[in-house]
């Protein structure tokens, strides 16, 4: 399945909104981050593969630059788990 450049734009503005990073205390929303479009896309070339497997997979893949871009972590590594359940609810209208 493909999505239109209208859809994952609606699906980057749901996900920036939405998900956030965590260090220690803090939130750092997707949206605030410049990581939403990034996510958004990933999720748009593996919404074939369900929710749940594109979730995981979209978060592995969006590598996060941190401390000035020596070190990148994926996106998945940052973001508490119940963010994962969020993604694919928000993932399953598009799939």
């Amino acid at each position: 399945m493909t999505l239109s450049a209208q859809e994952i734009d609606e699906l980057s503005r749901a996900i920036a909104d939405r998900l956030y990073v965590q260090v220690a205390n803090w939130h750092l929303y997707l949206g605030d981050a410049g990581l939403a479009q990034a996510l958004a896309v990933e999720c748009a070339g593996r919404l074939d593969q369900g929710a749940e497997v594109c979730a995981r997979q979209a978060l592995e893949a969006v590598q996060v630059p941190i401390g000035g871009g020596s070190v990148r972590l994926p996106l998945a590594r940052l973001l508490p788990a119940g963010q994962l359940r969020d993604l694919e609810e928000l993932l399953q209208p598009f799939g």
